[in-house]
């Protein structure tokens, strides 16, 4: 993990900005990684964290990376973040489903509607098929310990979900894997008050035979950690 530098946030505005206080005092502005609505994931004047780019030709070299929610729990809002999450934690044996493949790739183009898979698994002993492997990251918690995906209407999402079913009806393994940054996130569901054919698209590729699981994440912003380390309920 990137060293975390403590801040202050003060607000989120045109979807990849964010406004933060130094300890100092002064003010700047920083790149928001994350599209989704960050539905309550926003306390002005909250504690934050943010990494640093050393990429000299960035316009925002800091990146917005965790935050306090309303309940005083920390969420990893970087959701180009999850996907690194979680090949660490296969690779650590962590994530017990998704272990004995030799080889993977990221970004691998597949589906007849043009998507890009998380993970393409295979060269598995025990286990031929190619599996598709894709990651969604959850920070939206609604009452205590409930997390919910998405947190905004996701035509990507369910067209993700599309495709996955598409796989699985081809004898490849699918399976969705939601990222849970949020410490203090116990259980996933789909979010159906939010998008509510999202929801129905989920019920629809369990059905068919999409593997749905979930990992959480311990956070330590003073020790700059975030590691996915334990498995969470799926509630379909």
């Amino acid at each position: 993990m990137s060293t975390l530098f403590p801040a202050l946030l003060l607000r989120r505005y045109k979807r990849f900005l964010a406004d933060v206080r130094l300890p100092d005092g002064s003010e700047i502005t920083i790149h928001c990684p994350n599209t989704g609505s960050m539905k309550n994931c926003v306390v002005p004047e909250s504690p934050c964290w943010y990494s640093l780019s050393e990429n000299k030709a960035r316009k925002y070299p800091q990146t917005l990376e965790l935050v306090t929610t309303p309940g005083g729990h920390l969420a990893g809002i970087n959701t180009g973040r999850a996907n690194d999450l979680v090949e660490t934690a296969i690779q650590a044996g962590v994530i017990t489903e998704l272990q004995g493949y030799g080889l993977f790739k990221r970004e691998q183009i597949y589906g007849e509607e043009k998507s890009r898979i998380d993970f393409l698994l295979s060269d598995k002993q025990a286990d031929a098929r190619l599996c598709y492997l894709e990651v969604k990251n959850v920070t939206l918690m609604e009452n205590e310990g409930e997390g919910f995906f998405p947190d905004a209407v996701s035509e990507r999402g369910s067209k993700h979900l599309r495709e996955l079913m598409a796989m699985r009806a081809q004898g490849h393994r699918a399976v969705l894997l939601f990222c849970v940054q949020h410490s203090g996130i116990l259980s996933v569901r789909a979010a159906a008050h939010i998008d509510a054919i999202y929801a129905a698209t989920l019920a629809s590729a369990h059905a068919a035979g999409v593997e749905v699981i979930a990992y959480g994440v311990t956070i330590q912003p003073e020790q700059h950690l975030i590691a996915l380390d334990r498995p969470l309920p799926v509630l379909l």
